[in-house]
Formats: structure tokens, C-alpha cells, sequence
């Protein structure tokens, strides 16, 4: 009789444990803190000028920051004394630093245009030093000599050098566009309704060496260079291999890696042969500028999302870009910048900085406080 009276006793103890167990359980679950939700940023692009005072950089940072603005994007032309001057004049003001720069396309590179062999050369076997595509600025360095492409990441170094910078933003980071945006092209009077010859970029002599080297044949050669997918993934990876490299450099010197790059990976790939879901890179800041391409402002969500959806599982993060000139209407701003938040991005970034009307910096103020 005692025997059974002990086992039931302990039954019931047993029974009491478990209970207070599972309670503690499901307090410490209930107590446990939510991750904490990181802020959705708002930055803009501007381009500097080494001629503006101190006192006057300090009003245009100013009117950033009571405008809602986080971040500030700065061209200096890859000048680091220039950024170093700059970087503690936008912090003074709340506002983080990235150093923009132009990568391929080196429009001006004194030390470049001093090596006419480093451009790259259309299919037509025209030179970028000489013939430029499009426009006066486009002079594109070739991503495959090891001369060019060291003189990129030597001004890459440069800038991630630079003490309080967040990032070295790489732009123009791709070869010329074998298409234009759609909206653009009646400006130039064309249609491209297929691979131009004198917009289809790099054939100099090492590109189609080390293509060569690899598949054995020549590019010049093919009877349809549009379908030849090795040559084709041979200037992605072209493109690749220099962001790789700019990565690891930026990294060893405590930055990241950011870039601004076109729409969403597949319409980057056709356009201008950049692949950037394949980068090693931190963040992207894609230039979803709807009125380039004939569409509504709802496209910046559709676009938005699909390079969310891209690179998802790359831990690449992404802000979109906003051009500032397609917008008429304050609601149109305040519309964009909810599409891009409700399909995923980090944040937003326009351009330009200079560009903004105080009516849409209340837009964007008042739109952020309400996020």
C-alpha cells in the first residue's frame, strides 16, 4: 500500500514538473524580442564640384537631410582628396557617404587616354578612344586587358581608402548599351531592332585572344555573334571578374561594395551585357527609370520585385533608383516610393540630389515618416 501511494506521489509530482516546465517555456517564448526591422532608407545621388565652398556644401547637405535624406551618393570625378574634404561635411549633417564611380566608361581619364590600346572596339573594329557610341562621354576601357582593368581597380583602392566612407559605388560597371532604352531612342533617330555592328563592344585584340584561348574560335568569325551564347558569357564575366576583384580590395579596406546597375538582371544582361545577380557585391541600386522605357510608374514595383526575387538568396540587397524629371505629380513620387518598399527593396535612391524641388523633399519627408 505504501509502495502504491509513493509511485502515485511521484506521478503527480512529475506531472506538476512538466506542467511548470512547458509554462516557463512558453513565457520565455512569449518574452522572446521580435528582429528588429531596419529602417527603409532614402538616399540621392549628386555629383560634385571641387570649386563650391565648405559653407555651400554644408547648405546643400543640410537641405538633404531636413529633407528626409540618408544618404548621400558623391561623384568626385575618383578624386580622393576631394571625398576626404567632403565625407566629415555630410556627416556633420547626418548623412552617410558612398563614393560614386564611373568604372568602365571613363569619360576624361587622363592617364587613360594616354594608352589608346586599353578602349574597347566595336564589331565594326572602331575604337571608343576615338569613336564613341551614342554620345561625346562614352569612352569605354576595356574589362579584359589586364592594363585597363587594373587601372579601374587602382581607383577603386583609391576611394575605399577613404576614411568614414560606407561604400565605393561602382557605376557604368558594363559594356555600352547594344540596346537603348526604348524610350531613348528617337532622340538618336534609331531603331535596334537587332545587335547593331557599331554598338556591339569588345572585339581589340586581347578580348578575342583570350575568347580564343578558351572556345577556339573567333568571334569575328561567327555568322551570328547575337546567338553565340559563350561569346555573349564571356563579356558578362568579363564584367563579373572586375566587380570580383573590386570586391575583395574594398572589402580588405573595411567598405563595401555597392553599384548601380540596369533594371533587373535579365533586362541588364540583354541591354548591356551585365549579369549583376552573379556579382560578389554587397547592395545594387537599380536604375528603374520608367519613363526611359515607356512605362507607368506601377513598373517600378514590377521591376522592384523581380530583382528582389533575383537575388534573394544571395544576400545581395537592393534600393531602387527614382529619376526625379519623370515625375509631374507629388502623388506619383509618393507612389513610387510605396512600390518600391511594398516589393521588397532596402530603400530608395534618386536622381539627382540637385533635381529635387522643395515640394517633392516634403513629399518624400512626409512619405517617410508615414512608412
Amino acid at each position: 500500500m505504501k509502495t502504491k501511494y509513493l509511485l502515485i506521489t511521484a506521478l503527480v509530482l512529475l506531472c506538476i514538473s512538466c506542467g511548470y516546465q512547458k509554462k516557463e517555456n512558453t513565457i520565455a517564448e512569449v518574452d522572446s524580442p521580435e528582429p528588429k526591422k531596419e529602417a527603409f532608407e532614402f538616399g540621392v545621388w549628386t555629383t560634385a564640384n571641387g570649386k563650391k565652398s565648405d559653407e555651400e556644401y554644408l547648405k546643400e547637405f543640410e537641405k538633404y537631410s531636413n529633407g528626409g535624406i540618408d544618404e548621400v551618393l558623391i561623384n568626385t570625378g575618383t578624386d580622393p582628396k576631394l571625398l576626404e574634404r567632403l565625407v566629415p561635411l555630410a556627416k556633420e549633417k547626418g548623412l552617410r557617404v558612398h563614393a560614386w564611380i564611373m568604372a568602365v566608361n571613363r569619360p576624361g581619364d587622363t592617364i587613360a587616354l594616354q594608352h589608346p590600346e586599353w578602349y574597347q572596339v566595336s564589331k565594326e573594329g572602331k575604337s571608343c578612344f576615338d569613336t564613341r557610341p551614342y554620345v561625346g562621354y562614352y569612352q569605354w576601357l576595356c574589362p579584359t586587358r589586364k592594363e585597363s582593368r587594373n587601372h579601374i581597380l587602382g581607383l577603386v583602392e583609391g576611394l575605399a581608402k577613404v576614411e568614414g566612407v560606407e561604400s565605393v559605388h561602382l557605376d557604368y560597371i558594363r559594356f555600352p548599351d547594344i540596346f537603348l532604352p526604348i524610350g531613348l531612342l528617337p532622340k538618336y533617330n534609331l531603331v535596334q531592332d537587332e545587335e547593331l555592328p557599331e554598338y556591339d563592344f569588345c572585339y581589340c585584340d586581347v578580348c578575342i585572344s583570350e575568347f580564343e584561348k578558351l572556345h577556339h574560335k573567333n568571334p569575328l568569325e561567327s555568322k551570328n555573334t547575337a546567338i553565340d551564347m559563350e561569346w555573349k558569357n564571356f563579356r558578362l564575366n568579363a564584367i563579373k571578374s572586375v566587380v570580383d576583384d573590386a570586391y575583395k580590395i574594398v572589402h580588405d579596406n573595411n567598405k563595401i561594395l555597392t553599384a548601380a546597375v540596369f533594371p533587373y538582371p535579365e533586362m541588364a544582361d540583354h541591354m548591356v551585357r551585365q549579369r549583376w545577380d552573379k556579382w560578389d557585391i554587397d547592395e545594387v541600386y537599380p536604375m528603374i527609370y520608367h519613363g526611359f522605357y515607356n512605362e507607368e510608374v506601377d513598373w517600378i514595383g514590377y521591376a522592384t520585385k523581380q530583382g528582389v526575387s533575383d537575388v534573394e538568396n544571395e544576400g545581395i540587397k537592393l534600393n531602387t533608383g527614382i529619376y526625379i524629371p519623370d515625375f509631374k505629380t507629388t502623388e506619383d513620387l509618393k507612389q513610387a516610393i510605396l512600390y518600391a518598399k511594398e516589393n521588397g527593396a532596402k530603400g530608395v535612391s534618386f536622381f539627382d540630389g540637385n533635381a529635387i524641388s522643395d515640394e517633392f523633399f516634403e513629399t518624400i519627408k512626409t512619405t517617410k515618416a508615414n512608412l
